[in-house]
């Protein structure tokens, strides 16, 4: 991970993983704390920062992930192209690219906001809360995933209608389609008419 201002003080220099912090914002996305990260997720949930990145292809398709079985909170689930949390003054847009490309292996060549939404969405799998301000973004890749193992199981480009198809025989996370639809007049702007989105 690059070294930044925001990311300095979540690098460990005896190589051990110090606890992540996550920013409580208010109903307004203002910032009002800072949170450990698991215990901002336990019931009832912290209202925190996130983001959620869509990225499509050259042909207008939705690049979904499935989420690594090893992960804590929702593992094994299809879900947008990335999502995550800002580092505490971190901003949102820079922590979008930089976790995709800790994720999936690939730089966005576009970028752009879409917007925010705020949701509370228990996770009935883990008994863990999502509770987010989140951050929307939408973008373009032009090069293969190569995704982290540890991160990602699997790496998929959908149209609406493959999308559709999957949603209604595969698990998705709790918030995909909250955020998908938050986005959407972002993601019709991105891919034009023809795409279907």
């Amino acid at each position: 991970m690059p070294i930044t201002p925001a990311t300095a003080t979540h690098s460990s220099s005896n190589g051990t993983a110090d606890a992540i912090l996550l920013e409580l914002v208010d109903e307004n996305g203002v910032t009002v704390g800072t949170a450990e990260k698991l215990a901002a997720h336990q019931p009832p949930g912290q209202l925190h920062r996130a983001f959620s990145v869509f990225l499509f292809d050259e042909r207008g398709r939705l690049l979904l992930q499935q989420r690594a079985l090893g992960k804590y909170h929702s593992p094994g689930v299809w879900s947008n192209t990335c999502c995550g949390h800002p580092y505490p003054g971190e901003a949102p847009f820079a922590a979008a690219a930089r976790r995709t490309f800790e994720e999936l292996g690939v730089s966005p060549t576009l970028l752009a906001e879409a917007g925010t939404v705020r949701y509370n969405h228990p996770d009935p799998a883990s008994g863990l809360v999502e509770q987010e301000y989140n951050h929307l973004f939408v973008g373009l890749v032009q090069a293969p995933p190569r995704p982290d193992p540890e991160e990602v199981a699997e790496t998929v480009f959908v149209t609406p209608g493959e999308l559709a198809e999957r949603h209604a025989k595969d698990t998705f996370s709790a918030w995909f389609m909250t955020v998908l639809d938050a986005a959407r007049p972002a993601v019709r702007e991105l891919t034009g008419p023809s795409a279907g989105w």
